[in-house]
């Protein structure tokens, strides 16, 4: 492959070779390398270049199933016409991400609106989801929710939970493992008899999902510190929403 300009603009790609490029979205495993795909790993083996925003993380996850490919950094600092390049020279390029889909709160969106502005074909290649693993399992309902991404670090953060109050479907969203005792202090406080469900470690040996109250969820994790590793997805149940709540019998 050859080396591609660090500095150039659309006027600077080079004229196509006769075969136009396409960019296939790939989703990758949230935790367990068992949830990729067939047709995953099969547009793995046949592109001509792999754009990742880790290319350790990808490497691994290449090198784990017996795939060889050219690998290119795109991350959030990452120039789009990187792959805009790649493209009109005509290559096959698939895009992944650190963990799940790309583009649902990752650079990943910046790449295919760019890829969609200067007319070359995209693919998405569907897989694992994290919000979407932990919505299925949480027994809220899922026919009309929102996903907000990730909670603001700081600016924000005091009205993003507050507007939690005025939701009447099932509200979504991620948060740190450094965040989540403030998050669900936040929870407490605005929104207290609310149902929520916290799922931490999907797909991993220690998946764990945490029903019940804010205040349920924060005992459990304050006197619990290995729980609070990793990262969480957090949904709370639609206002006048109520599940009864069993403890499976082990």
């Amino acid at each position: 492959m050859k080396n591609i300009p660090e500095k150039f603009s659309v006027s600077s790609l080079p004229p196509s070779s006769g075969r136009s490029g396409i960019l296939f979205v790939v989703a990758t495993p949230i935790g367990n390398r068992e949830d990729i795909t067939l047709r995953a790993l099969r547009t793995l083996q046949e592109v001509d270049v792999i754009a990742a925003e880790d290319t350790r993380h990808t490497g691994n996850l290449l090198k784990h199933f017996e795939i060889s490919k050219p690998i290119v950094s795109c991350h959030q600092n990452s120039n789009p016409e990187k792959i805009l390049y790649l493209l009109a020279e005509g290559k096959s390029v698939a895009l992944v991400t650190d963990a799940g889909t790309p583009g649902i709160s990752d650079p990943g969106t910046k790449f295919v609106s760019a890829t969609v502005s200067a007319g070359f074909s995209i693919s998405s290649i569907p897989g694992a989801s994290a919000f979407l693993t932990a919505l299925s399992a949480s027994g809220f309902p899922a026919n009309t929710f929102s996903f907000l991404g990730y909670a603001p670090q700081k600016k924000g953060r005091e009205t993003f939970f507050r507007s939690l109050r005025e939701q009447k479907e099932t509200v979504i969203f991620y948060e740190s493992t450094h965040r989540i005792l403030k998050c669900l202090e936040s929870l407490v406080k605005e929104i207290p008899n609310r149902q929520i469900v916290v799922a931490r470690e999907l797909t991993k040996l220690h998946e764990e999902f945490l029903r019940g109250t804010p205040e349920d969820a924060q005992e459990v994790l304050k006197h619990s510190p290995e729980k609070q590793k990793g990262e969480f997805v957090v949904l709370v149940a639609p206002d006048r929403f109520h599940l009864e709540i069993r403890v499976p019998k082990k």
